[in-house]
């Protein structure tokens, strides 16, 4: 049985802080990914001397994680950097040499996709046959046309029909259906085949976002989302690179690996059992007793502080701001938790001793021929397999090897990640020889898959903007706590950062790193006068 106990001060420092005290003011950091190690880099490049990062797991990075497996690397998490123009993240990787072995096929210009550049997709129907290229190209077009009206709700105010229940899903479905059925130059072989790729598109789309299905993402919010302009790269070195690129100004002792959180007392709300062990401890100095957060491990130890920039998933917090927080966040900081939507895109790399697939060939788009009518995209659970959507080609195999990456999101990635990786392997397996008609591919020699959804330390992917939610949502779970401003309350106990947290950026790597600068820019105008 552990005793509890509480960290006395670690920094003396004679400097007026404007806390009523001689001291620098203590900042804790709950989580280690790119918005944490963000703002714990930016507070102490700074002047804070008082910083401490707290770390659930046993490793630095968050949902960035690159595996090495031989000579390649593979990201089980962010992938690819958006846009460079301005982009923190882009700069890092350009400044620190990382994209000096990016290929043209890992550059894309232009809306990104799941796939490669290099060479060409190939779209399969569940009978075997592969859709013909220029049905494909057709169908693209029109589809890309109506993704640019979804933007438009946002961008340009028009307003929503009731018909599309301001779900990005419905109103796509509903008009690509019209325009495929209305078309007189098609065959009806050929308008049942475009109607099935609505699905697939959709299923695409839905890894992207990171959503269960489009049905639940936000049409009047959707075009807030803002594209950083210029290419889309990979970092073939991994993208851990930026994690320690961040990672290697900050002083190991500040962060502290294996430390989760169980709950953040603040507002000076402190319980009876920390006060009754601050009365049993001698040694705690008489300043600490006044702190107006304390935050109390799983290990049992309570942390004093007097800022906690919380980075954790909105998957955590929807799970667990209830307990995570004494008092409980107000109810306006809860109801934009639980507005918000974010759900698991999860990867699973199938590794082969020879490729099956032809060398134009980038990725396999499954196209199930029954889901033309199709409205759902949820599946029993012994189906949890049509919920794949492609499997990409990794380029160059002189890097990778032979590797496919498929992509897989929603309830029917929660289901994968149950599953053994022989049960997943095989089902691939099968689906691959199903959909090329081909009844001879080889097992997999290897298999390596994230669980996004079901670790507990994050509880899904990234976010996104639910049916019923808006940009001011972002806001307000963005908000620092205390709302209310009085000289008697310390201001800006409770700060929020994360990707979930950053209105235009949100589900990106530099909308995390930005949402860190971001609130250690708020503690560095706080306290400019200590800092000179």
């Amino acid at each position: 049985m552990q005793s509890c106990e509480i960290s006395a001060d670690s920094t003396d420092d004679p400097l007026s802080s404007g806390l009523r005290r001689k001291r620098q003011p203590r900042i804790v950091v709950i989580g280690a990914g790119l918005a944490g190690l963000s703002a714990a880099k930016a507070l102490l490049e700074s002047g804070f001397t008082d910083v401490t990062v707290l770390e659930a797991t046993d490793r630095i990075g968050g949902r960035v994680q690159s595996v090495q497996l031989g000579h390649a690397t593979f990201e089980l998490g962010a992938t690819w950097i958006h846009g460079s123009h301005g982009n923190p993240v882009y700069h890092l990787a350009e400044d620190n040499g990382l994209l000096e072995e990016t290929t043209d096929s890992e550059r894309s210009v232009g809306r990104i996709s799941l796939y490669s550049k290099n060479g060409v997709a190939y779209h399969l129907t569940n009978s075997g046959q592969r859709i013909p290229k220029d049905v494909v190209e057709e169908f693209s077009d029109l589809y890309n046309e109506v993704y640019n009206l979804t933007q438009e709700f946002f961008q340009r105010g028009k307003p929503v029909n009731a018909e599309s229940q301001n779900s990005v899903g419905v109103f796509t479905r509903d008009v690509v259906r019209k325009r495929v059925k209305a078309d007189p130059d098609d065959t009806e072989a050929v308008k049942r085949l475009k109607l099935a790729m609505i699905q697939q598109y959709l299923k695409v789309e839905s890894c992207e976002s990171s959503s269960h299905s489009m049905d639940e993402v936000s049409l009047s919010e959707f075009g807030e989302w803002t594209e950083i302009p210029g290419a889309h790269h990979v970092i073939p070195c991994g993208f851990i690179k930026i994690v320690e690129i961040l990672a290697r100004s900050i002083p190991k002792s500040v962060i502290q690996l294996r430390k989760p959180v169980k709950c953040i007392h603040w507002n000076q709300s402190v319980s009876k059992e920390i006060e009754r062990v601050a009365d049993h401890n001698s040694d705690l100095p008489e300043e600490n007793k006044g702190s107006s957060v304390f935050v109390e491990c799983e290990d049992c130890e309570f942390i004093p502080a007097d800022h906690v920039i919380v980075t954790v998933s909105l998957g955590v917090l929807k799970k667990r701001h209830e307990s995570l927080f004494h008092p409980r966040l107000p109810e306006e900081k809860v109801m934009a938790i639980e507005k918000l939507g974010i759900n698991t895109t999860d990867k699973i790399f199938l590794e082969f001793e020879e490729p099956f697939w032809s060398s134009e060939c980038n990725s396999i788009q499954f196209v199930w021929e029954d889901e033309a009518e199709s409205e759902s995209l949820t599946y029993p659970e012994e189906l949890w397999y049509k919920k794949i959507c492609s499997f990409d080609v990794l380029y160059p195999p002189e890097r990778y090897g032979h590797v496919l990456s498929g992509w897989i999101c929603g309830e029917e990635a929660l289901i994968m990640e149950k599953c053994d990786d022989e049960t997943v392997a095989e089902t691939c397996t099968e689906m691959l020889r199903k959909f090329t008609g081909n009844p001879n591919i080889p097992k997999p020699r290897r298999i390596l898959r994230s669980s996004w959804g079901s670790n507990p330390h994050f509880r899904g992917s990234y976010s996104y903007t639910q049916v019923g939610s808006s940009g001011a949502d972002v806001e307000k779970l963005a908000k620092p706590l205390p709302y209310a401003e009085s000289s008697k309350t310390p201001p800006m106990q409770v700060m929020f950062s994360g990707e979930a947290t950053h209105r235009k950026y949100y589900s990106t790597t530099h909308g995390a790193v930005l949402s860190g600068q971001r609130e250690a820019a708020r503690l560095i105008e706080m306290y400019q006068d200590l800092l000179q």
